[in-house]
């Protein structure tokens, strides 16, 4: 049965832009890159971008641009200091600042930022 997730891929029309982002303001460390498709170290699901005209050629459907937010990824913090000081550092190195920490009714703190093709994605600690 085929339902593991093992690899997330962002697709994007601006590959540099978000290779530096996602290897020097999230600090993931660069596995592969082959230019058009960069692959980052994660200890769980594979991580990687990929310039959308890589897939031009298999599918008509790469072409149509993406509308409002597709997905969203979640950073685990330690505790609220933790939080604070990723959401600052983030929002300083070019993350967008979406929403800043704050107590959510699903027991956590929470912060929203984009990334530089307007992903929303979140920090988050859990409430003790």
């Amino acid at each position: 049965m085929c339902v593991l997730i093992n690899l997330i891929t962002i697709w994007t029309d601006n590959i540099e832009s978000m290779k530096d982002f996602y290897s020097k303001t999230m600090k993931f460390e660069i596995k592969l890159d082959l230019g058009n498709y960069v692959e980052f170290n994660n200890d769980s699901v594979r991580f990687a971008i990929c310039s959308r005209e890589v897939m031009h050629e298999f599918s008509d459907e790469y072409f149509i641009k993406p509308q409002g937010q597709q997905f969203e990824l979640a950073f685990e913090c330690n505790n609220l200091d933790d939080l604070n000081k990723e959401f600052n550092r983030i929002t300083s190195m070019g993350g967008k600042s979406i929403r800043p920490p704050e107590k959510m009714p699903w027991n956590q703190i929470t912060a929203f930022f984009a990334d530089p093709d307007g992903n929303i994605h979140e920090l988050f600690c859990e409430i003790d």
